[in-house]
């Protein structure tokens, strides 16, 4: 399902003309305003499509601002001038932002370096919540992945076939609230196939402050890969389209991820809470009726073909391709083959793990091999243990008892 609302288009265009032109001359305004025009009207051409957009409604307002600030009149030329970009180190980036701005450095001067923690979102979706809990979910439509005193982030998961109870993420919001002198807020949106280099004004870090820089977003591959780096919060943000669906990861440290306000708003907090009961899929459970399926039918040729591209056996060595280890990523790989049968899903489950090996901070934890679901952070069961090898030790320990 592709959005009516072409507000990205817009934003993207405004951008491109007036790349490198935040701090224009005089001789320049009167181009700058043309921009401006032009983007207004953009917005105009949308706005139908674009009511409660949360991306359009900023724009519009940002848009309200510059004509103030650069004294533009509302009538004249609307085509789009290419300004002339700044020569390098004459630009709003600046490195003497003040101490608050880096987050190591203001909030742990004086103490042990933060602990900090990883949540990654991908393919059908599959969870891993900043508790190390992995999760297999439904939620279809929009639901909050963050929710604290410093950002919002929003995904909105839609059906990726007519039918199919298999959903992917096509759209998501992230909110950087305005912080001291360090960044005015910004708003990033990206959806299916639009993954945006900049924040929904054009900017492309944290706008006028002292310590704009310490918000800042680098494109790693055009259109497929972004990283925002929020130093003020010490966070680092990645987002990536593989095909036509949308992958998070986020790296934050715990000081941040638990500053909220209002403690019992955490449970609509998926990266830390997961998702609710009646929202989780138990995917394990219906991998081994797949396998089971998938051997009966050899048997039994009596039996109809799968509608689906892969079976098992060959979803199990297509995953295998890219994830040579049989965790838990490895085995979502899997599941999303065979309920999809689009293997841009095995590539998500591929760069969602290598993420995690670039943001998560104990590299003992890269790999998961149990599910965690029903099961509080302070209650994990031991990875790998068998409740049969408990058993046996206790009856041991109690032999010697005796």
């Amino acid at each position: 399902v592709t959005s009516p609302c072409k507000i990205l288009k817009c934003n993207s265009e405004f951008w491109a003309a007036t790349s490198g032109s935040h701090h224009l001359g005089a001789e320049e305004a009167p181009e700058f305003c043309t921009a401006l025009r032009a983007y207004a009207h953009c917005t105009r051409r949308t706005a139908r499509t674009c009511r409660g957009d949360l991306a359009y409604h900023s724009a519009v307002h940002g848009i309200d601002d510059l004509m103030v600030q650069h004294n533009c009149s509302k009538d004249g030329p609307t085509s789009q001038p290419r300004l002339r970009t700044l020569p390098p180190g004459d630009s709003q980036e600046r490195s003497d932002s003040p101490e608050i701005c880096h987050y190591e450095k203001s909030f742990h001067k004086h103490s042990a370096a933060p602990n900090y923690t990883h949540c990654g979102l991908f393919g059908d979706p599959h969870l891993r919540t900043f508790t190390d809990t992995f999760q297999t979910c439904k939620v279809q439509g929009a639901w909050p992945l963050i929710d604290n005193n410093y950002l919002n982030v929003q995904v909105t998961n839609t059906a990726v076939l007519p039918g199919s109870s298999a959903t992917a993420t096509s759209k998501l919001t992230i909110i950087f609230k305005s912080f001291q002198e360090c960044v005015d807020q910004k708003v990033y949106q990206a959806e299916m196939d639009e993954l945006p280099a900049a924040f929904v004004d054009g900017s492309k870090n944290g706008g006028d402050k002292h310590g704009a820089n310490s918000l800042k977003i680098t494109e790693k591959v055009s259109g497929q890969h972004i990283e925002i780096q929020a130093k003020y919060i010490g966070t680092t943000i990645v987002v990536r389209q593989v095909g036509r669906y949308l992958t998070f990861a986020v790296r934050m440290p715990e000081e941040v991820v638990n500053a909220v306000e209002d403690q019992d708003s955490q449970g609509l907090y998926l990266c830390l809470r997961g998702c609710p009961l009646n929202q989780q899929i138990d995917f394990q459970t219906i991998r081994s009726a797949q396998a089971t399926e998938g051997r009966a039918r050899r048997k039994g040729p009596s039996l109809p073909a799968p509608p689906e591209a892969f079976t098992y056996e060959t979803a199990t060595a297509k995953c295998r391709e890219k994830l040579p280890v049989e965790d838990l990523y490895f085995q979502s790989c899997v599941f999303d083959l065979l309920t999809t049968g689009d293997v841009n899903f095995m590539l998500a489950a591929y760069y969602a793990f290598e993420d995690v090996k670039m943001l998560h901070s104990n590299k003992d934890k890269l790999h998961l091999y149990e599910r965690t679901r029903d099961l509080t952070p302070g209650n994990t069961a031991p990875t790998g243990t068998h409740p049969t090898l408990w058993v046996a030790l206790l009856c041991l320990c109690w032999l010697c008892l005796l």
